[in-house]
Formats: structure tokens, C-alpha cells, sequence
């Protein structure tokens, strides 16, 4: 970097350049979610073996990370626009058309050949997002050095990623479901269900990822454009003759009890709530007859997360950030229980109306944990410095990222199981489902919900051991440590 160049104050451009860099990021992950429905619904892949696939990709996708991460640690070369925003651009081109290969329309192909588009498309997928999504998180702490300002970064990007999940959740499902009508213009009602037949449209699928990768690739070239690196990416080295013993890293992370608890809630909300994707897209087109726009009822149910956005920081200064996450845990229990009642409902109106309710309650809950999730693991980063004397940093994010995207692989594949062990026939479509089967489709995803509210309460209130009181202590020792002071109401 050069000395004697102006470099331009910190402001509001860098705050939304970086957040659109998440929203390009998202332009391609929330399509994720679709993957199971195309694959399921559209190319009539079998439960099993879909399941099968997906456990294997996934489980290539939680250790894709520090693989592409470590090659980019160890490039030394020097590049016009800096390391990290270059590879950014390299996989951001990549994702422009690698998201839409996952989805490459051809339902009459082979068993081998559908397997073969899967894996092939998804890991080429996996890797052009990691190689843009890995810089584009190390890049935060090279746009500045000042806490509060990265607090900020950190603040607005998760801003980009709820407008990235939020735009494609409620546009994607009126785009790619079809409710189909006979000659005369008459809806086409399935006699074993009494609903409207919906048909998912896999070539829309198709050209949405492709338009979803061109405005990811939008998005990240103006954050390229008007982000500014102010830390001298020269000066940040890693230690090349460091060794790196994964048994020992993993001992080492199983004795930090606060990583342990915020794995396992990050863990749980994963197995919950994104296994039940698919589900809750299958009920909605099997039982509610509504798949078009159930992108709009779970953005109704996820709203109430943005409510505690501008709250956060006064709610953890009064309460503590475990005793708030632990709260909304409670909060979220109480939706999941509520969860249990909407399939009891006969009335499929009333009963779609109280899922909403259900689910806004839930989001109630998982909002004030969604906003404080990070803030939870980086207070354990200082935890296991403060027991151990060293800091680990890299170590305690990276096993938390693997077992995070580990959730993420093994939730949906157990999903795929269960619809087909509760009915779910793939050669049917979602036209052909018995009335039995759409029903327990609705049970499985209030089940889901329960799960994953209860598995994070638990997590949160009695593995995690980093209360208020402990966090001021800690906090006063290392500052102590450091030589420093600290405010002890943050």
C-alpha cells in the first residue's frame, strides 16, 4: 500500500458497499434452500438417494472452507486491486453462472447422469462462493482498525444478508410455481387433497439463479468499486512454519464450553429451522395449495428479526447477551409449541392463519439470538484466552464454521428421509401426494420448529456459561492483561 496516498475517511459509503457484498453473497446462498425442491419436485430424485447426495456435498462443503481459505493465506502476490477484493471478483464472476448449474433443467436424464449434474454443478457452485465469501469476511478488519467501526461493518452486512435471504424468500416462489388451470380455465383441484395443483417450473428455476448470479455479480463489483482497504494487507501474515494438528485444534475447542453452546445453538437453528425448508415448501404446495406464495408467509413469520436491529446494543446492556438470547429461545419454544396446534385445525384457512402466528411468535424469539449469534462466539474467543492465555481465534471460527455447515448437510439430509418414510413419493410430483402424507407434511414441519427452538434454549441457558456477570469479569482480565481498560456496561 502506498503511504502517500490520500486514503478517504471511514464513513456511510464503506457501511453499505460492505453490506452489499453479503447481499451478493446471499444472491447465490438463499438459493440453497431451492436446491432440495428442484432436485425432489421438479427432476423427481428419490428421497433416499437425494438425501444421499446432499449429505456428501454438504459434508465437501464444510471443509471446502479452510481448504480455499489456506490457499488464499498463503498467496503472496501482489495485485492491482489487492488480494482480497481480487479473488472476491474471481468468485464472483464464477457465481454468476455456477449458481444456475445446480439447476440445469433435465428431468428425463438418467439416474447416473441426474447424479453426476448434481455433484459436479454443486461443488463448482461451492467453490466459486467460498473463494468470493471467504476474503469477503478476513476483508472486514482490513477496512479499518477501530472497533466501533468494524462493529459497524459487522452491523451492516448482516443487514445485506436479511435483504439478500429476505428478496429471493418471497419473489423466487411466485416466479417458479405455476397453479395449474384446465381448457376452460377451471382450477385443477387434486380429488385427494382439495387443493389447487401447483407445478414447479424447473427452466424458470434456471434462468432465476442465472439473474440472481448476474446481480450478485452487480452487487459485488460495487462494493469492489467503493470499499476502501485501510490496513496494510502486506502487514497481515500468517505464521508459515505453524503447524496445524486438527486433533489437538478440535481437543482444544470441545474444552471451550462457551464455543460449545453457541456451535450447538448456531447447530440447532440450522437442523430446525433451514431442514424445514423443503418441507414447509412441499406443504404448502400439497396441503395449503398455496406454494407460490409461501415465500410471503415466511417472510410475514421472519419480520419480527429486524424488530431488535436498532434495540440490540440497550437490551444486551441492561440484560447480558446470554440472558437475552436465552430469553428469546423461550419466546421461540412458546411458537414452536404453537407450532403443534395449526395442523389440529380442520378449517385450512384458519389453520394457515395460526401457522402464521405460530411462526411470528417464533421469529420473536430467534430474532434477539439472529442479532447477538456472532457477538456470542467472539465472547468466546476471549473465553478460551482468558482460561487457556491464548486466543485461538482462527481455530475456535473455523471448527464453528465446519460444524455449522456440518448442520446444514446433515439436517436436510435427515429431512429428505423423513418426508419419504411419512409418504413423500418423488415420481408423483407434488400434484399426486395423498392426502396422509400432506398432512404429515405439516407435522413434520412444526416439529421442526419445536426442535429447533428447544435444542437452542438449551444450548443457550445451560451450555453456554458466559453470563453478564462473567463477561465483566472476564472483560476487567484481560484488559488487564492487554493493558488496557474496558467499560464494564458494554
Amino acid at each position: 500500500m502506498d503511504n502517500n496516498r490520500k486514503i478517504r475517511p471511514f464513513g456511510i459509503r464503506d457501511n453499505i458497499a460492505y453490506a452489499a457484498g453479503d447481499l451478493g453473497c446471499n444472491m447465490s446462498f438463499s438459493l440453497k434452500g431451492t436446491v432440495q425442491t428442484f432436485w425432489l419436485v421438479y427432476m423427481t430424485m428419490e428421497t433416499g438417494l437425494l438425501s444421499l447426495l446432499l449429505l456428501i456435498v454438504q459434508i465437501w462443503d464444510a471443509v471446502n472452507d479452510p481448504l480455499i481459505g489456506s490457499l488464499i493465506d498463503a498467496d503472496r502476490r501482489n495485485y492491482r486491486l489487492g488480494k482480497f477484493r481480487t479473488y472476491i471478483l474471481i468468485g464472483a464472476i464464477g457465481l454468476t453462472v455456477a449458481g444456475a448449474m445446480v439447476f440445469l433443467p433435465f428431468p428425463n436424464s438418467s439416474v447416473v447422469v441426474k447424479c453426476i449434474l448434481f455433484i459436479a454443478g454443486y461443488v463448482i457452485w461451492d467453490a466459486c462462493y467460498t473463494i468470493a465469501n471467504v476474503p469477503y469476511g478476513s476483508m472486514l478488519s482490513l477496512i479499518t482498525k477501530d472497533a466501533g467501526e468494524r462493529s459497524q461493518l459487522s452491523t451492516w452486512r448482516s443487514v445485506g444478508s436479511m435483504i439478500g435471504n429476505v428478496l429471493p424468500m418471497v419473489i423466487l416462489p411466485m416466479l417458479i410455481w405455476r397453479k395449474e388451470v384446465d381448457a376452460n380455465g377451471n382450477p385443477v383441484i387434486n380429488p385427494e387433497t382439495g387443493v389447487q395443483v401447483e407445478t414447479l417450473l424447473g427452466d424458470r428455476v434456471f434462468w432465476a439463479a442465472l439473474i440472481m448470479g448476474v446481480i450478485g455479480l452487480i452487487c459485488f463489483l460495487f462494493m469492489i468499486k467503493n470499499v476502501t482497504i485501510r490496513v496494510d494487507e502486506q502487514s497481515v501474515k500468517t505464521n508459515e512454519n505453524a503447524k496445524f494438528n486438527i486433533f489437538k485444534a478440535f481437543g482444544n475447542f470441545m474444552k471451550n464450553r462457551a464455543a460449545i453452546g453457541a456451535t450447538l445453538a448456531a447447530m440447532a437453528m440450522f437442523l430446525g429451522m433451514n431442514s424445514a425448508t423443503t418441507a414447509n415448501t412441499i406443504m404448502f404446495a400439497t396441503y395449503f395449495g398455496q406454494a407460490s406464495m409461501s415465500g410471503i408467509v415466511q417472510m410475514v413469520g421472519f419480520l419480527p428479526m429486524f424488530i431488535f436491529m436498532p434495540f440490540i446494543k440497550k437490551i444486551v446492556a441492561k440484560y447480558g447477551k446470554k440472558e437475552a438470547a436465552s430469553g428469546g429461545a423461550v419466546v421461540s419454544v412458546v411458537g414452536g409449541l404453537l407450532m403443534l396446534v395449526f395442523p389440529l385445525i380442520p378449517n385450512k384457512n384458519i389453520a394457515l392463519l395460526m401457522y402464521v402466528v405460530a411462526l411470528c411468535i417464533f421469529g420473536l424469539g430467534m430474532g434477539i439470538y439472529t442479532c447477538v449469534s456472532w457477538a456470542l462466539m467472539a465472547d468466546a474467543i476471549d473465553y478460551n484466552e482468558w482460561k487457556t492465555g491464548n486466543r485461538e481465534e482462527g481455530t475456535v471460527y473455523s471448527l464453528h464454521s465446519f460444524f455449522r455447515k456440518l448442520a446444514q448437510g446433515v439436517g436436510p439430509s435427515f429431512v429428505l428421509l423423513l418426508m419419504g418414510w411419512l409418504g413423500y413419493v418423488s415420481d408423483l410430483g407434488t400434484e399426486g401426494q395423498s392426502l396422509e402424507t400432506a398432512y404429515n407434511m405439516c407435522w413434520l414441519v412444526a416439529a421442526l420448529f419445536l426442535f429447533s427452538a428447544v435444542v437452542m434454549f438449551i444450548a443457550i441457558k445451560f451450555v453456554y456459561n458466559i453470563d453478564k456477570k462473567t463477561l465483566e469479569t472476564m472483560n476487567a482480565d484481560l484488559a488487564a492483561l492487554h493493558g488496557e481498560t474496558v467499560d464494564v456496561a458494554d
